[in-house]
């Protein structure tokens, strides 16, 4: 029995250019930024102690919701773009 099943992959050289490399840094820049001001004003995160607030008050806090942009920027955004820059 061969344990060697797997085929022999050449790596593709992958030049970026100033346009790709923009692009790919604007979402974990984003999703940095976000965490940055959830460490900067940390009452907004009213995960940590909500003293009686609503769901909405809870789920709706901008912190959260720009590092979830950021990071679903770079996975459905960027990335796409990016290999279609490069095709």
């Amino acid at each position: 029995m061969s344990t060697q099943t797997a085929t022999h992959v050449e790596p593709r050289a992958r030049s970026l250019n100033a346009r790709q490399v923009v692009l790919s840094l604007l979402g974990p820049l984003t999703a940095l930024v976000g965490v940055g001001w959830a460490i900067v004003q940390p009452w907004r995160i009213t995960l940590l102690h909500p003293h009686g607030e609503s769901f909405w008050w809870l789920f709706v806090q901008p912190p959260l919701w720009i590092l979830v942009a950021g990071l679903g920027f770079h996975l459905f955004v960027a990335r796409p773009l990016i290999d279609d820059l490069d095709a």
